[in-house]
């Protein structure tokens, strides 16, 4: 399949410039949303070089870890060469389950890091729902091959999804995980993404996220647009649909 969008891949040259005296942790994103994107093991050796070299802490935010497809792989950078030791990795069962609003994670890492991460957290929420800490707590023990169909059947629905936007004339960049499809909107003659989502509700009863939120200046993404395809595939159907009227 022919990747139409950027690659979206790590420019390690700009992370390295970023890096000043008052620099304590790298915040990393793998797989990334709203991109789509999946840092190769290359491109966390990177970044762990970043960290080993200014002895700085890295948080992971891995929680689309298991919706990932095709033949993606994972790596968390806490598995590479001195890595755990400097690393939080934060997970999250409302993702892989699609129960978002249970609003139920966890951090791990090495004990002194975790104990920070809990001194902090209590002053975020008082508690989370205990029934719904049980159910995640069940769905992490079912078996690997059950984590995988979940990211195999949002795989089928992002191609339903990428190949409709693509019939209408957009540029879709293909998503190799999470459950987020970016598409550049600017063949409808968008120019503003924001304007273009806060108006498509009314306009066709379509609702979508402009990739310029995501960013300090929306320079380079001004017509980037993240639609999501973790719905049943009739409403992902009637949704393409919707967006022919555009």
């Amino acid at each position: 399949m022919r990747i139409h969008a950027p690659d979206y891949a790590l420019d390690a040259a700009a992370l390295r410039a970023a890096v000043t005296d008052r620099t304590r942790m790298i915040v990393l994103n793998t797989p990334h949303n709203p991109t789509g994107a999946v840092l190769s093991t290359a491109e966390l050796e990177s970044v762990a070089a970043v960290a080993r070299e200014n002895d700085l802490v890295v948080l992971s935010d891995e929680v689309y870890e298991h919706l990932v497809f095709d033949d993606e792989r994972h790596v968390p950078i806490a598995t590479l060469p001195g890595m755990f030791e400097r690393t939080i990795t934060v997970g999250s069962g409302g993702k892989t389950f699609s129960v978002t609003g249970w609003k139920i994670g966890w951090a791990t890492g090495p004990a002194d890091l975790v104990a920070k991460v809990l001194g902090v957290k209590q002053w975020f929420s008082f508690a989370a729902g205990t029934p719904l800490q049980h159910g995640i707590a069940a769905g992490l023990t079912l078996p690997d091959s059950r984590l995988a169909a979940l990211g195999a059947d949002l795989a089928r629905k992002r191609d339903l999804l990428t190949d409709g936007l693509r019939e209408l004339g957009l540029e879709v960049f293909h998503s190799k995980a999470t459950y987020f499809v970016t598409a550049d909107v600017a063949p409808l003659g968008v120019t503003d993404s924001l304007e273009f989502c806060r108006s498509l509700p009314e306009r066709v009863g379509v609702a979508a996220v402009p990739n310029q939120v995501f960013h300090a200046s929306p320079e380079g993404v001004e017509t980037q647009v993240r639609f999501a395809c973790c719905k049943r595939d009739e409403i992902l159907a009637d949704a393409l649909l919707r967006l022919r009227k555009l």
